[in-house]
């Protein structure tokens, strides 16, 4: 690490002065660099090839690629798909070739963003990965299965790096407390009170570059007053930080995760889950509309005829938010969320819809029965068309038993209500209207 010195101070940002150079000084991901630990044990041997880690911002991808080169003793060539194309990729293969060749060295080159290629520009990787002419490494934020192409994949072993823990963050911020007070000279160290540390690492929300930047904020700002606060409060930060917003990206990953996890804590009835999803998707910037379409949705697949109040419940969720906008109408979002999660739950509307639709689907031409065909005419009079048809309200019971299905689907049951709140009395209902057809036999 370098330090600033008295008189000039440091031209590089604290999180690029901060960054570890040896696997003992970086913190995190014990489950890959742990002892005994697969990729802990290729990085000692100098024996890494083409790998992809795939993990949040401020996990540790860029600093583990330079910590491998170090290990390795090869070349270190950063690129990013943001800001360069496959031009510099050719140059950079050019480059290794003659690098390999003169002077014996390999190279690293690590494609950062690696999912904002396209998948042509991802093949211009295959044949140099593929010829051992450079060792790919490919950081990304995205799923590597939904972003990157098979053929890469395959060449490439996937590293899955965690958010780092508070207790990380917390030692992270120790350390570059001590390097930012040694450049400080008679301006005085800095200290900080525990809530300021606590509210420091929960605004990090795991990611370091995060935490070193804002620390570094904070060393700026506390330099511009007179006296000098010590130890430096909570308040202090909160004039620093711009609110932080959850880890939330509405069109990649993290947003079917976190849809996902609303809808199956509503399904398993954790209103206080159900709760909190919601709550992190609207901090996040996600569209409360879209929130209701997927609320109405869990009313009719996992609520059903349990309670066919929930539908009516999450439509005029969705019609509240459209009258009264953010951020009154979140909270019919709220009241129908905690109504859903709550009611008693039915799949077996969507499930006999599905095995209907696979019916249609394998028996599309079934003509329907004669005795319920439609008969506006005197011609499909005569051809029998509505011939025997019973009216069901010529019955006191408003049912006559008769056949509805085509002869070939007869006697198919998709329908099977269960014993969860109004589809119980459906589930009554059906059962007696099947004995009456038994008796009409």
């Amino acid at each position: 690490m370098t330090e600033p010195t008295l008189f000039q101070g440091s031209t590089e940002p604290l999180a690029a002065r901060m960054r570890p150079k040896t696997l003992d000084q970086f913190l995190g991901q014990e489950h890959l660099l742990g002892p005994g630990k697969a990729l802990g044990e290729l990085i000692r041997r100098g024996d890494v090839g083409s790998c992809i880690f795939w993990g949040p911002p401020g996990s540790g991808k860029t600093t583990l690629a330079k910590i491998i080169a170090n290990y390795t003793d090869r070349h270190f060539e950063p690129f990013s798909a943001v800001t360069e194309g496959v031009g510099r990729v050719r140059e950079i293969i050019k480059e290794a070739e003659e690098r390999l060749k003169y002077q014996g060295q390999g190279t690293i080159l690590f494609c950062d963003e690696i999912h904002r290629f396209n998948k042509a520009q991802q093949d211009a990787f295959l044949p140099w990965v593929e010829n051992g002419i450079i060792t790919l490494i490919g950081a990304t934020t995205e799923n590597p299965s939904f972003e990157l192409t098979s053929a890469l994949l395959s060449r490439c072993r996937v590293f899955v790096l965690e958010p780092l823990t508070d207790e990380h963050i917390r030692t992270l911020l120790s350390r570059a407390i001590d390097v930012e007070n040694k450049g400080r000279g008679e301006r005085g160290e800095v200290r900080f009170g525990d809530e300021a540390i606590v509210l420091l690492v929960t605004h990090a929300q795991g990611d370091a570059r995060r935490a070193l930047n804002t620390l570094e904020a904070v060393f700026k700002h506390v330099t511009n007053i007179a006296p000098l606060p010590s130890p430096i409060s909570a308040e202090v930060i909160r004039q620093v930080l711009e609110k932080p917003l959850p880890v939330y990206d509405k069109a990649g990953e993290q947003h079917f995760n976190l849809i996902s996890a609303l809808h199956k804590s509503v399904r398993g009835s954790d209103v206080d889950g159900a709760l909190y999803w919601l709550a992190r998707m609207l901090a996040g910037g996600e569209d409360p509309l879209y929130l209701a379409r997927r609320l109405v949705r869990m009313a009719i697949e996992d609520i059903g005829l349990a309670d066919p109040r929930g539908l009516t419940v999450a439509l005029a969720a969705k019609d509240a938010y459209h009258f009264l906008g953010t951020p009154e109408g979140e909270l019919a979002l709220a009241q129908a969320t905690i109504y859903l999660a709550t009611a008693p739950k039915s799949n077996r509307a969507y499930a006999a819809f599905g095995e209907a639709q696979a019916a249609a689907q394998s028996h599309p031409a079934e003509p329907v029965p004669l005795h319920i065909r439609n008969a506006p005419t005197g011609l499909m009079k005569d051809l029998g068309y509505g011939n025997d048809y019973k009216y069901a309200f010529d019955s006191e019971d408003a049912y006559i038993p008769q056949e509805y299905l085509p002869e070939r689907l007869r006697g198919s049951v998709w329908y099977r209500p269960g014993d969860m709140g109004y589809e119980k009395a459906v589930k009554e209902r059906m059962a007696w209207w099947l004995e009456l057809k038994k008796k009409s036999l």
